[in-house]
């Protein structure tokens, strides 16, 4: 049976990821976004680089790979750790129907 997310037990998780986005992760957390990247119905919430190293927006992968991918106009994001974090509160609230209404960084 595949690993399900229990917002009970892996809402610990949040803090750590908003900590640190990229970079090491513990072994919870890493199951925890494996099982966050992969959604059946092929849309799934990605980053898009416009700018290298500079500038970010959200897309969206098309349910057929054919199909273009739907590029979010805003909000811009121009530190790829805060990008990170919209991604993974979007997959969260998808996944769990829970909203994690916390900025990137205090």
């Amino acid at each position: 049976m595949a690993y399900q997310i229990d917002p009970d037990t892996d809402r610990n998780y949040i803090e750590e990821f908003r900590r640190r986005p990229i970079g090491h992760h513990s072994p919870g957390l890493m199951r925890l976004l494996t099982v966050m990247r992969q959604d059946p119905s092929g849309r799934q919430v990605i980053l898009v680089c416009r700018k290298p190293f500079r500038e970010w927006v959200l897309g969206e992968m098309p349910a057929r790979r054919e199909e273009p991918i739907a590029v979010e106009a805003s909000p811009i994001f121009t530190s790829r750790e805060e990008a990170e974090w919209e991604v993974f509160r979007r997959r969260w609230q998808k996944l769990t129907g829970e909203a994690i209404n916390l900025p990137y960084r205090e």
